[in-house]
């Protein structure tokens, strides 16, 4: 039904303008008690199997919707609804900014994928963290919180920026996200190298403990898949050091290598970030060499490519013990997430692991022990 509704409808109309209706109707439907307890209960059905801990936070399950979805926190009830065991609100600013110029998304149908170019557009690290604290919780999942430099902020700048976002949001997040891999802000990938994120993630975990000095907030990177090896391994070799709780990996690449003939070349040349089934055997290299170098010192989640419960699978087994989607949202719509839970469910089921936290990294390891 979905896909006759996404070929007829939504294919016609400009990505972020199907993507602003799609957000509107699940904003609606959450609002009406009845109607987002039927939603709830075809299109999130529970698995015990499948509940996971992660920085020490208990969830139903391992797989939530990565930052960019939800940027300005307007729908987490409603994205729970739709059977997100974790919801990562973002990229959320130091102050409030449109984004780039529009049009600024792509669709490449034929490789299962998107290009964006969104640029952080969102209200504010003051207005989400006014949101989030009158919230009232309809549906409980875990909220993560992505915070980004703001674009007018110098490099000079970034970590008095990040750190305004971390004063305001920290108290509201179930674990916090570093973002400095988006290819979209000018500068800001450059804020990987380990001799600028030391002094970034420092501050940052230094203004989270004052903030919220009744609990410790799990502070997590997110970088981008075309890190070198060996950056990548600094980068793990960092965030052990600095006691972060984990690295997400990946966000979308500027690279275009992967797409090959299929789409239409006036999109492939479109600048922005490539996310979708074209990112998958890269993120899923830097998550096995992530895993190689940390194994189970620091929490991973798996993002970049996930179109169903195989490629979620695959994560796990590599090292992740949360796993993130985003664009196959999009192609796939709401029954997606219930598709990926059962089939997440049947592999564990048939697997030689009792539980996902046994099945996190075993092939990784079969390979490198």
């Amino acid at each position: 039904m979905y896909s006759l509704f996404f070929r007829v409808v939504f294919r016609r109309m400009d990505p972020e303008r199907a993507h602003l209706l799609a957000f509107r109707w699940i904003r609606l439907t959450v609002r009406v008690p009845v109607l987002r307890t039927f939603v709830a209960a075809v299109l999130a059905p529970r698995h015990e199997s499948l509940r996971t801990e992660a920085f020490g936070l208990r969830m139903h399950g391992p797989f939530g919707l990565a930052a960019g979805f939800d940027k300005n926190a307007v729908a987490v009830d409603g994205l729970a609804m739709l059977g997100f065991d974790h919801v990562e609100i973002g990229t959320v600013t130091g102050e409030g900014q449109p984004g780039n110029p529009k049009q600024r998304m792509f669709r490449l149908l034929q490789d299962r994928a998107l290009i964006n170019r969104m640029g952080f557009n969102n209200d504010g690290s003051a207005a989400v963290a006014a949101r989030l604290a009158a919230r009232t919780e309809i549906f409980r999942t875990t909220v993560g919180v992505n915070i980004g430099k703001t674009k007018a902020v110098t490099e000079t700048g970034a970590v008095a920026d990040y750190v305004l976002s971390t004063e305001r949001l920290a108290v509201h997040a179930d674990y916090l996200v570093v973002n400095v891999s988006s290819p979209n802000t000018p500068g800001l990938r450059d804020l990987q190298a380990t001799s600028a994120l030391r002094p970034l993630l420092t501050a940052v975990r230094e203004a989270a403990d004052r903030a919220v000095p009744q609990r410790r907030v799990p502070l997590l990177v997110k970088i981008a898949p075309d890190l070198a090896d060996e950056d990548v391994d600094a980068v793990a070799d960092l965030a052990v050091e600095l006691g972060l709780d984990g690295i997400i990996a990946t966000n979308t690449t500027v690279a275009r290598d992967t797409l090959g003939l299929r789409s239409a070349p006036d999109l492939v040349r479109e600048t922005g970030g490539l996310s979708g089934a074209p990112l998958k055997e890269r993120s899923l290299q830097v998550l096995r060499r992530l895993y190689e170098r940390v194994g189970d010192r620091l929490v991973l989640i798996g993002v970049g490519g996930i179109e169903d419960a195989e490629d979620a699978w695959r994560r796990i087994l590599a090292g992740a013990t949360l796993v993130q989607g985003y664009t196959a949202f999009v192609y796939q719509g709401p029954f997606w997430t219930r598709a990926l839970h059962r089939g997440l469910a049947e592999r564990l089921a048939a697997s030689p692991y009792a539980t996902l936290a046994d099945a996190v990294g075993a092939d990784t390891r079969k390979v490198t022990g």
